[in-house]
């Protein structure tokens, strides 16, 4: 029996101990390699724990750092900091701030965060000249955390305009809870809101839960573990979820741009395409588009993003992600909603916690140690 203990503080409950199982393996059976691009990484930057990372106004890439301050990173390297609301975040277990995302037009910049008593926050800042407004700052959303693992806690901005919302489970291990399954909870769901359109935000009237009594109207997808980042390509609009398993599968979830929203991923009746527990499969599971067990130096995915810039022609079109553990720049190539190639890129970035993709196209790694890493060519 092996066991994985090399874990940070912030995902320290993630890398559980894990028993033996196939190293690698897809939903359906494994594509042939997709073509690897030869790649180097270029450390950039040094961060004090990078989380998050988005493109800002004026070709910038925003890095948001664990303790609660954003810097601006451009072509002059990593600026002082542009926010700071360290004074009210916490970063015991996995908490801290999480994620951060501009709206399409750059006029909003939100930040996703836990505050000091662990509960999940959205707040939204008004965006002039470049430049945070402190002032303009309002709470846009907040979800209750009854423990302080799982919380999720990324959000992006959609093709169609509205605010995406990783929530994990609420922590603890196996969902004690069940709110992976429960449509009357935020908990384990990635949400679809309209922030601009209500106060403190609106509910977009084609999301799939509007008109079911028992289920919360925000909900867009259920049946997440822990979402550790979600994406959407910039070439399709596809969305990509890598979702964190309990003890044995890691996975990736897709659905296709023309999606309406309510797909189950299965948590915590499956984890991957595997019942969990003794749990029984719902009639309604989507699953994962890849997954791969613990077998080998794996146990916590780290979700990535389509590739879509000009620098390394080879990866254009491929899913780059990652596992916090094992630090390896891996590959997909997806067609519709079926893995027809996987690989690695032959490089690895330690405890890789997350990617960044620039307003180009371009990928950066982020190592929660610090390390701000473009994915260029060899």
């Amino acid at each position: 029996m092996n066991a994985r203990t090399r874990c940070s503080a912030l995902l320290g409950t993630l890398c559980l101990v894990a028993s033996v199982a196939p190293s690698t393996a897809s939903a359906d059976e494994p594509g042939p390699p997709a073509r690897q691009a030869a790649v180097t990484l270029t450390e950039v930057a040094e961060a004090q724990n990078p989380t998050a990372g988005a493109a800002g106004p004026g070709d910038t890439l925003w890095i948001a750092e664990r303790g609660g301050t954003v810097r601006v990173l451009d072509g002059q390297g990593l600026s002082d900091p542009v926010l700071d609301i360290s004074d009210e975040t916490t970063t015991d277990g996995e908490r801290g701030l999480l994620g951060i995302a501009f709206d399409e037009t750059a006029a909003h910049f939100y930040v996703s965060y836990t505050d000091l008593e662990g509960t999940s926050t959205i707040d939204e800042f008004a965006v002039e000249d470049g430049a945070v407004q402190p002032d303009s700052r309002r709470t846009v959303l907040t979800q209750t955390q009854p423990y302080a693992n799982h919380n999720g806690g990324g959000i992006a901005f959609g093709p169609d305009g509205h605010l995406y919302i990783a929530l994990g489970d609420g922590g603890s291990g196996g969902d004690p809870h069940g709110n992976g399954q429960s449509l009357d909870t935020l908990l384990g769901k990635i949400l679809r809101i309209d922030p601009g359109g209500g106060d403190p935000y609106a509910v977009p009237a084609d999301n799939p839960f509007v008109d079911d009594p028992d289920a919360r109207d925000e909900i867009w997808a259920y049946g997440l573990r822990n979402p550790w980042r979600f994406s959407f390509d910039k070439g399709t609009g596809d969305l990509l979820v890598g979702d964190v398993g309990q003890s044995d599968w890691e996975e990736i979830d897709w659905a296709p741009a023309g999606s309406t929203g309510g797909e189950n991923y299965g948590w915590s009746s499956m984890e991957g395409t595997h019942p969990f527990r003794g749990g029984t499969e719902p009639a309604n599971h989507v699953p994962p588009v890849h997954e791969y067990g613990r077998g080998g130096l794996g146990c916590s995915v780290t979700g990535g993003y389509v590739y879509r810039g000009e620098a390394l022609p080879d990866l254009v079109g491929q899913y780059v992600f990652s596992d916090y553990c094992d630090g390896t720049i891996r590959t997909l190539r997806i067609e519709d909603g079926e893995v027809t190639g996987e690989g690695d890129l032959g490089v690895t970035a330690g405890e890789v916690i997350s990617f960044a993709q620039d307003d180009a196209g371009e990928l950066y790694v982020l190592n929660i140690g610090g390390a701000i890493q473009r994915i260029d060519p060899a």
